[in-house]
């Protein structure tokens, strides 16, 4: 037997909002006109699920703290243009969040992007309303993703012990800190990342959001008592 869950914690790009292609696209260009030449295999393990933040870091580290408050302002211009253009929900997240409410299970975002980021693109994506007031950002916490500060952030938050929690990823530090929280976690798979990346201890990898409110309620039986795998 296990615990209860009673939180579903959704990390928003990649999982809520199919963005991460977006993002890998335009770091590679801006990679190639900073003198950092990036494949998106190379931007997926190095930014894919880090904060800001942390990205910026990383880029100052390699070609100064300018290029990189210039790389960071490229970035929001660039990807906010994509983002108008061409953002659409991951396929069959209305279905899963619709589903998981209607089952009674509480959900919330836990994300590395600001707010502002998640209010852009949550709205164009008609996301941010199933959400309202319960859209949690790394920058409220000392540490980003692979920390597992913003999970558990999330978790106070809603008032819901850890161990009751799972989290729903789409990237390696994102798993990372969910297993850093000590939460179980979903992890979705797409053409990005390599299926035996996102594996792990107490992660289920899954490839459709449309199969994940039954796979959450194998943990938690219809009433949201636990029951055996």
């Amino acid at each position: 037997m296990i615990n209860p869950v009673r939180l579903v914690i959704f990390d928003c790009d990649g999982v809520l909002v199919d963005s991460e292609p977006i993002a890998i696209r335009v770091h590679v260009a801006l990679g190639a006109e900073h003198g950092w030449p990036l494949t998106p295999a190379d931007v997926i393990e190095r930014f894919v699920g880090r904060s800001s933040v942390s990205i910026a870091e990383q880029i100052a580290e390699r070609a100064g703290a300018d290029t990189a408050a210039e790389w960071t302002r490229g970035f929001e211009r660039l990807a906010r243009i994509e983002v108008d253009r061409a953002l659409s929900p991951v396929d069959g997240i209305e279905y899963a969040v619709d589903t998981l409410a209607d089952l009674g299970l509480p959900t919330c975002v836990a994300s590395s992007g600001s707010h502002d980021k998640m209010a852009h693109t949550l709205g164009r994506t008609g996301l941010h309303d199933r959400f309202a007031g319960r859209i949690f950002s790394a920058s409220e916490v000392a540490h980003g993703k692979p920390a597992p500060d913003v999970f558990l952030h999330a978790a106070a938050r809603m008032g819901v012990a850890p161990e009751q929690c799972v989290v729903v990823e789409d990237s390696v530090n994102g798993l990372l800190a969910a297993r850093a929280a000590g939460m179980r976690s979903f992890a979705y798979a797409t053409d990005l990342i390599a299926t035996h990346l996102l594996e792990g201890p107490g992660t289920t990898v899954f490839k459709s959001m449309r199969e994940l409110p039954a796979l959450i309620t194998d943990f938690t039986g219809p009433a949201g008592t636990a029951t055996s795998r």
